[in-house]
């Protein structure tokens, strides 16, 4: 049932935009909403938290990502609700609400950028801007049945955004259609207009879509005859994700063993410990900004989030070394098996999104499934992009689509191309 008019996605609503200018804008007439952990100078960015905000002045400057949407010739509406300090996947916020997923009420709209994903699918702006660190916008994107763009790592400004964990964090944006999902990329990545490229490839990670839940008639088939109408069926090819990643990642074996507790024995174990890698060093990351305010505040978090967030906090060192190794390794080998113009394609998550009222205790569980498949973009600071294709079970579901380390705007040009044949052939 929705209470509020806005879903519940606003933190609190304004209209913000530069002089209006005589010349035609890129992003002129569009509107959009920011996620609460940008700073916008003269408020409070809230990190999601009612401690936090207590606890920080206003900001005194506008980070240059949204400066660069606003000059671009958008109208910025408002802050988003957030999961607290980015810490969860789940899309849940105790002190403000969660956010109520339009396309699925009775289902968690997804985190942390839960109300970046439900204003954009509410229809309430044309675009927003999410943070995407371990799949922030990639999962909201997916549950919210809408587009979901994570660039490649430091290619967007992440100046004035709060970290959750540095080397990792990115800042993304969602949008309903394509070409403004285009657009959006243009702007936040300083990028001049170009004509789309053929893919060279497409791959099918066949081991990575045995765990989704979802048909493969829903999914794969759908992909596949899309390429196959548009690119040809030499452009189509299939890789077990898993094995690729076992051979040419030697560092993971310090975490095939450690971390997986709550691994479940259909997921590839060289994928499972690249999601324990990833979290281990997000953990470190986190606590070495954030200890301090924490212990100093104690602050009152949620369930869930609040167990995950004191054990970031007691987190060592150990094998961070390790960490960094297997991101290098991760990122050579997928390099050389797409090249310039491969795609590798991949469930966004392998299943519906939980019920509302689902335990969080549980969500450790729950996710671990996605993470082993959201990490692979992740820990290899590669670009990826969340396509909905549709419902199933009345539910939304999505695919995505992966490329190299720089090649955004080959990305975004691609999703462009390919978008309306995929809702074609659903």
């Amino acid at each position: 049932m929705v209470k509020r008019l806005d879903y519940g996605a606003f933190m609190e609503k304004f209209s913000l935009q530069l002089s209006p200018s005589q010349h035609q804008l890129p992003l002129s007439g569009l509107t959009f909403a920011v996620k609460d952990i940008f700073d916008i100078e003269g408020y409070v960015t809230g990190f999601g938290n009612p401690d936090w905000a207590r606890t920080h002045s206003a900001s005194t400057s506008t980070a240059p990502a949204v400066m660069d949407l606003l000059t671009a010739g958008a109208t910025c509406l408002g802050k988003t609700v957030m999961d607290e300090m980015a810490y969860c996947m789940y899309g849940v916020n105790k002190h403000y609400g969660t956010p109520t997923n339009p396309c699925a009420p009775d289902r968690v709209p997804g985190g942390s950028s839960s109300g970046s994903a439900v204003a954009v699918a509410a229809k309430l702006v044309d675009f927003s801007l999410g943070t995407d660190t371990g799949a922030s916008v990639r999962v909201p994107a997916s549950y919210c049945g809408i587009l979901g763009f994570r660039p490649s790592l430091g290619a967007v400004s992440t100046v004035g955004v709060l970290p959750m964990s540095q080397s990792y964090d990115t800042v993304g944006w969602f949008a309903r259609d394509p070409k403004i999902l285009n657009r959006i990329g243009r702007v936040l990545l300083h990028l001049p207009d170009v004509d789309p490229i053929k893919p060279s490839q497409i791959i099918i990670a066949e081991d990575c879509f045995r765990l989704s839940t979802i048909p493969s008639d829903r999914t794969v088939q759908v992909l596949v005859k899309s390429i196959e109408k548009l690119f040809g069926a030499q452009c189509v090819k299939h890789a077990i994700l898993g094995d690729l990643v076992k051979d040419k990642v030697p560092s993971l074996q310090h975490f095939m063993d450690k971390g997986n507790e709550d691994q479940v024995d259909d997921i590839p174990p060289s994928l499972a410990a690249l999601s324990s890698a990833m979290r281990l060093l997000q953990r470190y990351e986190f606590k070495n900004y954030h200890a301090k305010w924490v212990t100093k505040v104690n602050p009152d978090f949620g369930p869930g989030i609040s167990e995950r967030i004191w054990d970031a906090i007691k987190a060592t060192g150990e094998n961070i070394d390790f960490c960094h190794s297997v991101r290098t390794e991760l990122r050579a080998a997928l390099t050389a098996l797409l090249g310039d113009h491969g795609v590798l394609a991949l469930p966004t998550t392998p299943g519906e999104p939980p019920k509302v009222q689902a335990n969080p205790a549980t969500s450790d569980i729950f996710f671990s499934r996605p993470f082993s498949l959201l990490s692979v973009a992740g820990s290899s600071g590669f670009c990826q992009v969340s396509i909905p294709l549709g419902r199933y079970d009345n539910v939304p579901l999505a695919i995505s689509l992966v490329a190299k380390h720089g090649s955004d705007a080959f990305l975004l040009n691609l999703v462009e191309t390919l978008y309306d044949t995929l809702q074609e052939t659903i």
